[in-house]
């Protein structure tokens, strides 16, 4: 009976201890304890900061009414939480990649860190390689890293460039202040020019990630129903805007089942945020 009754002393004794951790981890939560041991966990994941670049129509954040929307929706919230210091660009819509790059190489130089990890949506992706190349960044960039780049074009920019022609529409557009030079950037002709033209800086790390809508089934955004099925009979795989062929830059980090719009968190079926915060470790891993 003595045995029992120390036993259940015992219990009791520990459960009051366990009780009076877990209020006091509670405690110490409230009032930011845990949130700084988490940080210092975190904050060895990246050597440099990231810097996040949007496509050809994108922004850094725009305001719908009452809320406000990111580029990358979720990401740099994501990554932030994870202790990584994150830094969204916004450059001019539909510029010429030269114009792009110039706005990209200023935001960078303004960055008050040695260098950076270059995150790059779509076109965003020709605009980092042509400023780290040839605006004098190279230095300033550990790693270029493009989310569904046209590296070498796309069918599609063919196509709607030369209607856009036929029809007289990009004077009219540039008569009323709109640049549309961009999508004649991302034509196939233009790539391989680029190409040809800009070269790899030495001492970046290039990477990509491919995207592809091919097994996403009913999920596909239906303004990019018609663009997939037209490059799918034309190219193959894509996702909807970009040739999958077309996305491969450097080492192909990841290859994932999302369309053009799902990569960057404007869909429910992909979640970007994760894959975002994957990517991110991977360079860890890399030591950048």
């Amino acid at each position: 009976m003595m045995v029992n009754t120390a036993i259940v002393i015992s219990s009791a004794l520990a459960g009051t201890v366990l009780v009076a951790l877990a209020l006091g981890l509670v405690w110490h939560y409230r009032n930011g304890w845990l949130e700084q041991v988490r940080r210092s966990c975190t904050a060895g994941l990246l050597r440099h900061p990231v810097v996040l670049v949007h496509g050809v129509v994108g922004f850094d954040e725009i305001n719908f009414g009452s809320k406000r929307h990111e580029y990358f929706r979720g990401v740099a919230e994501r990554l932030r939480h994870l202790g990584v210091e994150v830094y969204r660009v916004r450059i001019p819509n539909g510029a010429s990649v030269a114009v792009r790059a110039r706005h990209l190489a200023r935001w960078i130089e303004r960055i008050p860190t040695g260098r950076v990890n270059i995150i790059a949506h779509s076109m965003g992706g020709l605009d980092a390689r042509y400023a780290i190349a040839n605006l004098g960044i190279g230095h300033r960039v550990a790693s270029l890293v493009t989310v569904g780049t046209p590296h070498r074009g796309t069918p599609l920019a063919d196509i709607g460039t030369k209607l856009g022609d036929r029809f007289g529409l990009r004077g009219l557009l540039s008569a009323a202040g709109i640049d549309v030079r961009g999508f004649y950037d991302i034509t196939t002709d233009e790539a391989s020019n680029f190409n040809d033209g800009v070269q790899d800086h030495p001492g970046v790390r290039y990477g990509c990630v491919v995207g592809s809508a091919a097994r996403v089934n009913g999920n596909l955004n239906l303004l990019l129903r018609p663009g997939f099925r037209y490059l799918a009979g034309r190219t193959g795989a894509n996702d909807g805007l970009i040739p999958t062929s077309s996305q491969v830059w450097g080492e192909v980090i990841d290859e994932i089942d999302a369309d053009h719009w799902a990569q960057i968190g404007w869909s429910s079926y992909f979640d970007a945020p994760a894959f975002y915060e994957k990517l991110v470790r991977e360079l860890g891993v890399r030591g950048l």
